[in-house]
């Protein structure tokens, strides 16, 4: 018997501080397609709902709740191995970072692996004690 060849689906949801037409959220609403570009030619990339992270497109599977300034991503990808390849990086609080910071992030990655400056799901200690032990470190047992 054939084992089912399982893909994983991945969720982000975040709220906008403004309407989708709001000058505060221009440069956002203006980097969607570019930034849902990247992420659909990473490697292990599946599919992509329409519509993902464009508020008030008409598209009523991307709406929440019926929220007007919810944002939400929904994208299927081949393995847990393949969404690790996502670049993250820490930064002070308060802090908005542009589309131009998280290439250069990126590109670091790229010519040097995991540091403090950019890294993948593999570097975050977090990750590695869910993927152990099940939890998140120091979660109530």
């Amino acid at each position: 018997m054939t084992e089912a060849v399982l893909h994983l689906a991945e969720l982000n949801v975040g709220r906008l501080p403004a309407p989708t037409d709001d000058p505060r959220v221009a440069e956002f609403m203006a980097a969607l397609d570019r930034v849902n570009g990247l992420g659909k030619r990473m490697p292990g990339f599946v599919w992509m709902m329409e519509g993902s992270g464009e508020p008030g497109t008409g598209n009523t599977e991307t709406k929440i709740e019926g929220a007007p300034q919810v944002v939400s991503n929904l994208t299927v990808r081949e393995s847990v191995g393949t969404l690790e390849q996502f670049v993250m990086w820490r930064l002070p609080a308060g802090h908005k970072p542009s589309l131009d910071e998280g290439q250069v992030r990126l590109k670091h990655r790229e010519a040097h692996g995991d540091s403090l400056h950019a890294f993948g799901w593999k570097y975050l200690k977090e990750a590695q004690a869910w993927k152990t032990h099940g939890r998140a470190q120091g979660a109530a047992e």
